[in-house]
């Protein structure tokens, strides 16, 4: 075989003996070196037997030495070696080295050669320049001087441990690598080095080509050279790039398992590169990589069966950036086949990172509400509004699920603290699309699910739609047409002129403003308490009397529903509705109303409406008897 370069043929001349090349009898049960000369022992090596001399085998290999010395036999045939590293490829190259023959040490084959002639004990005790000198030179003048020759070389590692490791020959790639990485780095983030005009900052603009070629390495081995990178200093954004490109070509393998397929399905290797990237990550400190790498890893987590501890470690990583997550990254399939379509748990543990995190960022100064005077510019109430808006969408988006149980939902819903809901329109959305979608719950579980609702945050929209709402409860339907009162009144107080009586004042405490500005609950320090606890306790009179009216309304809605059901009349609880739905239309109209009492003409239009109001008022006193007669017999009805 003839050399490949004139250099490297200079700086490693192996001379040759013999003048013809060598020939091979067969490739695969028998090799012959030469054939002038009649061979004296067969070496197998790995199922295959090799023709040589003993002459130039003893003459620079120390193990075959022994092997001949400790046989005591003179005329020996055969040797057996076993567990060679690099098998016979290895040892073919060895052998010519023996013989003489010229081959060109490379890249491809130095790994191979250097762990042969550790193997065969090819020292300088037995020749000058021999197997592991002339390996080590080149080894040390060209590879590890070389970050891509050196990343060549460890990528032949693969299949010669343990010999590989005890000569040390991985630590020195690793080493070299990381080193000329960081070196490389340097050089050429000064030459890619420029400066903004606008901030008088230098930036950097350089790629790192061996972000992709790290790729190629087995997992143990991409691990070393990652933790000496970080040791050596290389730039965290480049090694975070180097883990997420390295995630998706070892990974891109791995299908995605539906909710209905069990059994393995990915290997071990798949699972310990995932657990390995992971912990890498954490150990390393790597900060520097995107969100929807986090949430790809996660998933793959989940694919792959990876332990406990590495899932845990990412979300923690997902939860301190929840806030820049999207629908989709919330929607994670499960995979247990008994349960639900989403990954819940998962997501709960998630939002409950989100929260920790919070806490810590808002362990200063709190107000009795949870924020202090300022909160609503702080940069954690920016966070837990979006949170809120997306874990309001991701309700919505697993309450259609047949399979989804009631306590995992309202778990979900329980976990975010009231401030982090301006208005409930979202919660109520999901939680009707849940109603609709499991009509199998009893009455007590709609009534639990249904009070996580505050109907003070609804929109009038909202409120509309919740008081002709079939599906939700009649006490929920109570409280919103109550809390529509509530706020009409205060419309009409607010545009008399004053607007300071201790309903609007109430009014102003517990609810939201049309223009999504939070009310003065967020910051109380700015109002009277002594004045909102007495409009409070009025407020809780008021409510107290409603209680009682409506246990009254219960009590006689009982008395109905047995005295229809002795006469086979069941038309008693259609009325129910029907006065709910009277009442919603006749709050519209009374909103209606007070938007057009507040227009430029509205003191001339008040003037007539008194004016008419007076002719009509003896006229219609009577009838107006007659009718409140009427309602009273008709509120019987008024609960189904």
């Amino acid at each position: 075989m003839g050399m490949g370069s004139d250099s490297a043929a200079a700086a490693f001349p192996f001379s040759t003996t013999a003048a013809a090349s060598p020939r091979f009898r067969s490739p695969i049960s028998h090799r012959r070196i030469f054939s002038d000369v009649a061979e004296d022992v067969t070496v197998s090596v790995d199922g295959q037997s090799f023709l040589l001399h003993k002459f130039p085998l003893v003459s620079r290999c120390g193990r075959v030495r022994k092997m001949v010395v400790d046989s005591k036999d003179p005329d020996l045939l055969k040797l057996e070696l076993s567990n060679v590293p690099g098998g016979a490829f290895a040892f073919e190259l060895a052998a010519k080295f023996c013989y003489g023959s010229n081959f060109e040490i490379t890249t491809a084959n130095v790994a191979h050669l250097r762990c042969v002639a550790e193997y065969l004990e090819m020292t300088e005790d037995y020749q000058e320049e021999n197997l592991i000198f002339r390996t080590e030179t080149y080894l040390t003048e060209i590879v590890l001087k070389n970050l891509d020759k050196s990343l060549e070389v460890l990528c032949k590692c693969d299949g010669l441990d343990p010999i590989v490791e005890e000569v040390g020959l991985v630590d020195r790639c690793v080493d070299a690598i990381a080193m000329n990485a960081s070196k490389e780095q340097l050089v050429s983030g000064l030459a890619h080095l420029e400066c903004d005009v606008g901030s008088g900052k230098l930036r950097m603009h350089c790629q790192d080509w061996w972000v992709e070629d790290l790729s190629a390495l087995r997992i143990d081995h991409y691990r070393r050279v990652i933790a000496a990178m970080r040791r050596n200093g290389v730039r965290p954004e480049s090694i975070g790039t180097s883990i997420a490109h390295y995630a998706q070509t070892s990974l891109k393998g791995v299908e995605r398992r539906h909710v209905w397929d069990s059994g393995p399905f990915v290997g071990d290797s798949q699972r310990m590169i995932v657990e390995t990237l992971i912990d890498l990550l954490a150990t390393e400190n790597i900060t520097t990589v995107t969100l929807s790498f986090l949430f790809g890893m996660l998933r793959m987590a989940i694919e792959v069966d990876a332990s406990l501890d590495c899932r845990i470690e990412v979300e923690k990583r997902i939860g301190l950036q929840l806030e820049m997550a999207s629908l989709d990254d919330l929607l994670i399939p499960s995979t247990q086949t008994s349960d639900s379509m989403f990954d819940v748990d998962t997501v709960h543990r998630i939002l409950v990172n989100f929260l920790q995190r919070i806490d810590e960022d808002d362990s200063g100064d709190l107000s009795p509400c949870g924020y202090d005077s300022d909160g609503l510019k702080s940069p954690s109430h920016s966070s837990i509004l979006k949170v809120g808006r997306l874990m309001d969408g991701y309700l919505a988006e697993i309450a259609p699920d047949p399979y989804l149980k009631l306590q995992k939902f309202m778990a979900l819903i329980e976990l975010l603290p009231d401030y982090a809901r301006i208005v409930d329109d979202g919660l109520y959305r999901a939680i009707d699309i849940y109603l609709k979608a499991h009509p199998s719950l009893t009455e007590s579980e709609c009534k639990k699910l249904c009070k996580l609702i505050d109907c003070q945050k609804l929109s009038q929209d909202a409120s509309s739609h919740a008081a002709q709402n079939d599906r939700l409860p009649i006490q929920m339907v109570v409280r919103v047409l109550y809390f529509e009162q509530l706020r009409l009144k205060s419309s009409f107080s607010c545009g008399g002129g004053g607007g300071s009586g201790p309903l609007a004042a109430s009014q102003r405490f517990v609810m939201c403003s049309s223009s999504g500005v939070p009310s003065s609950c967020v910051s109380p320090q700015r109002d009277n308490y002594a004045s909102l606890r007495r409009e409070n306790r009025e407020l809780k009179l008021e409510i107290s009397r409603m209680r009682v009216r409506l246990t009254e309304l219960e009590r006689e809605q009982g008395l109905m529903k047995q005295q229809g059901m002795m006469r086979g009349d069941g038309r008693a609880g259609d009325h129910g509705r029907a006065f709910l739905a009277s009442l919603s239309r006749g709050i519209g109209r009374i909103a209606m109303l007070g938007g057009g009492g507040g227009g430029g003409g509205g003191a001339a239009s008040a003037e007539r409406r008194r004016k008419k109001s007076g002719r009509s008022s003896q006229h219609g006193s009577s009838e107006r008897e007659g009718k409140s007669s009427r309602r009273r017999q008709k509120a019987s009805f008024a609960f189904d």
